[in-house]
């Protein structure tokens, strides 16, 4: 009980620091899983206090207790399952008929709980007034987990397959996520009395929480890319850590007419255009073998800090991020012309970031005037 009102106390402190603080959809339903988180240790620990005789009830209330308990595990598997799917923004959250879909599994488990109230089948009070689990008991977790497993899946695939425009950090902390609550609730399926679940549940919920805000105060919310204030810390880590044999190259982006294109075309038009030149960035530097990061600097204007063998590289690139843009334009069917003006620079000893961004300004001016 101790354990339970601990994890309840923790996750009802992250939901009232989560009110209000976005209004993304995704983080609207990492509330929704948190609310049906309360639920599901409020149930365990009522269920817990009658089943000890600490407060009064019988066995109509357990089962209703027990009910309440295992609809909520899977509320809140599904609400994580599509926070990590608008997270990233897949094809899946993107129709609602592909949601519908993906929800039939809370359906099938509401009807097979409501079942259960007669059948017996899942779980049930013996006449004894001993609880018992039924014969069909597995489907509580497996249906459940089937949320979790198949989110895990896909975005391991996104890690592979470099087809999400998250931080692949970021990613691979999503994907390890499910890890402690499911070895706990497979711990706590074989030993029913050791609380194990609500521990790894907040802490994971905790985890989650923190890295949230961390991606608030480090990501460019309209494009997904990291912020200035990324970019100037991993600047600094980078060249602090720099071996010797390491050279770093930075590229100044610019949209070309972008003023135009908000005045004639409107803002939401040039928050699309943003997007383009952003996922022309990101597909440019899939195949860099070496580390890189990519920021939205300010405005139009976008950064790559990467590390080059030699400035030839740091060109293809460049002209590899051209032609890529000048295919999302194509397959967009933008009602407008989308280029970009490219500055570069190396970096040299004793340059500051805003030394390195001072002559890549001046090389993409010279750009600008031969587009």
């Amino acid at each position: 009980m101790e354990i339970n009102i601990f994890s309840l106390i923790l996750i009802g402190i992250i939901l009232h620091k989560t009110t209000g603080l976005s209004k993304m959809v995704a983080q609207r339903n990492f509330a929704l899983s948190i609310i049906s988180e309360m639920a599901f240790f409020i149930s365990d620990t009522l269920t817990v206090l009658i089943a000890n005789g600490l407060i009064p009830g019988n066995g109509v209330a357990i089962i209703v207790f027990k009910t309440i308990y295992f609809f909520s595990t899977a509320t809140m598997c599904f609400f994580w399952f599509l926070y990590f799917e608008y997270l990233r923004e897949t094809s899946i959250v993107k129709k609602k008929r592909r949601i519908s879909f993906v929800s039939s599994v809370i359906w099938l488990m509401t009807l097979l709980l409501i079942g259960n109230l007669f059948g017996k089948y899942l779980f049930y009070i013996d006449e004894a007034g001993v609880y018992h689990r039924g014969p069909y008991f597995i489907l509580t977790y497996v249906l459940s987990y089937l949320y979790i497993i198949v989110a895990c899946t896909r975005i391991i695939i996104d890690i592979v397959r470099k087809n999400s425009k998250i931080d692949r950090d970021y990613l691979i902390l999503l994907a390890l996520f499910p890890i402690a609550p499911g070895l706990a609730g497979i711990i706590q399926f074989i030993y029913p009395k050791l609380p194990v679940v609500c521990v790894a549940m907040s802490l994971t919920t905790l985890i989650l929480y923190l890295n949230w805000i961390d991606q608030l105060i480090s990501v460019d919310p309209l494009t997904g890319l990291s912020n200035r204030k990324q970019l100037i810390h991993t600047f600094d880590q980078w060249k602090r850590n720099k071996g010797s044999t390491d050279r770093l190259f930075l590229l100044l982006v610019d949209a070309n007419r972008f003023k135009y294109i908000n005045d004639t075309y409107g803002h939401l038009e040039g928050d699309n255009a943003l997007k383009v030149i952003a996922k022309a960035l990101r597909l440019s530097c899939k195949s860099l073998s070496r580390r890189a990061i990519i920021a939205r600097y300010g405005g139009d204007e976008f950064v790559i800090l990467a590390t080059m063998d030699s400035p030839q590289d740091i060109e293809r690139l460049k002209t590899r991020t051209n032609n890529i843009l000048a295919r999302l334009v194509k397959e967009e069917e933008l009602a407008f012309d989308l280029t970009v003006s490219i500055g570069t620079a190396g970096l040299a000893e004793n340059d500051t970031l805003k030394d390195l961004i001072s002559k890549a300004d001046r090389a993409m001016y010279e750009d600008k005037k031969a587009n």
